[in-house]
């Protein structure tokens, strides 16, 4: 089922990344307005599908370099054809993220604190 086409509050609640890839995110704060969320994403591994149905600042503990795939498995970003890399104790800004797996390729661990903003 493609989900790209759905808003995001249709994308079904067992693919919230915190369901779907406990071993990856931790819940540190969440209100009626923002989750705060812990990711951890040691080198060599690979998330479970999940989404992201809230946009995000993203603050980089760590950084590595990444494959994102779809949920049908499908390359959308492959983070060495980036252009510039983000700095470490830097923050992004994320759109929400349809399902996806994220696979570590680099030889550091991905860590990076996401505050999602709900309204």
């Amino acid at each position: 089922m493609p989900y790209e086409n759905l808003n995001t509050e249709e994308w079904p609640e067992e693919l919230d990344a915190l369901v779907a890839a406990p071993q990856h995110h931790k819940l540190l704060l969440e209100n009626d307005f923002v989750r705060v969320l812990d990711t951890l994403i040691p080198s060599g591994e690979i998330t479970n599908v999940h989404t992201h149905k809230w946009p995000a600042s993203l603050y980089i503990i760590s950084w590595s370099d990444f494959i994102r795939y779809d949920g049908e498995g499908n390359i959308v970003l492959d983070s060495r054809k980036l252009s510039e890399a983000p700095l470490t104790s830097s923050a992004i800004w994320s759109d929400p993220l349809s399902p996806h797996a994220l696979e570590n390729t680099g030889e550091n661990t991905i860590h990076i604190i996401s505050v999602e903003i709900k309204r």
